[in-house]
């Protein structure tokens, strides 16, 4: 196995439970209309609703972490970041995954896993109502997300080595982006001809490209790809 398939095959896991886990959005929103229903049409509210709506929320934001260090979307303050060399970013990352990354998401692993460990053995129940629901596979969501995002942080150092190496920074999956939905709209657009239409998307393709980390680096198919 090259260590560009390496990378995509532990990218490919990050987006799958990624997406995965968003489905969970589909469960919330069914919940919480319910529970409107109930408490305001009909009058009677649910006791667990509350202790069920975090749980949901808290698994889907839990469970999307590697996918999102998977596609570069962390919130980082790049004005200084954007404008170095790829090098120069590779070795920064590099440092800060050691001195920070890989300790707080070691210390999650291992607390989350004594945490799940400890609610599993005395059979857990949520205490924000007087019957609340079991909490103790909420909770070992923790310790599941965190080895997921550690697995991530070890791709992307791998991808900060290759970059010290060469130069480039290796390709990732692609996914969708706002290009795709600007590419869509305009299809069916019957007011702009095909000229029209391919200098808008390049223009949007731009502007996106502008936006994005430099740090992502090609997409799998894409000028980026590299062969390693």
């Amino acid at each position: 196995m090259t260590i560009q398939r390496f990378l995509h095959a532990i990218d490919g896991i990050s987006t799958w439970v990624g997406k995965a886990a968003a489905w969970l959005i589909i469960a919330l929103m069914a919940v919480v209309c319910l529970e409107v229903l109930k408490r305001y049409a009909l009058n009677a509210p649910t006791a667990w609703i509350f202790d069920l709506n975090n749980m949901l929320y808290g698994s889907l934001f839990m469970l999307c972490g590697a996918y999102a260090l998977a596609q570069n979307a962390h919130v980082r303050g790049d004005f200084l970041y954007s404008s170095m060399r790829p090098r120069t970013q590779a070795l920064l990352d590099l440092v800060l995954y050691f001195v920070f990354f890989f300790p707080g998401i070691g210390a999650l692993l291992y607390a989350g896993w004594e945490y799940a460990g400890d609610s599993w053995r005395i059979n857990e129940h949520s205490n924000v109502t007087a019957d609340g629901p079991p909490v103790y596979h909420f909770k070992t969501v923790i310790p599941i997300a965190g080895a997921l995002v550690l697995l991530q942080g070890v791709a992307e150092v791998v991808r900060c080595v290759v970059c010290l190496k060469t130069g480039v920074w290796p390709s990732r999956l692609k996914d969708v982006s706002e290009i795709d939905v600007v590419e869509e709209q305009l299809s069916q657009s019957e007011h702009v001809d095909e000229e029209e239409r391919q200098a808008a998307i390049a223009r949007a393709a731009q502007i996106e490209e502008a936006a994005r980390q430099r740090g992502l680096g090609g997409s799998v198919g894409g000028s980026g790809d590299n062969k390693i």
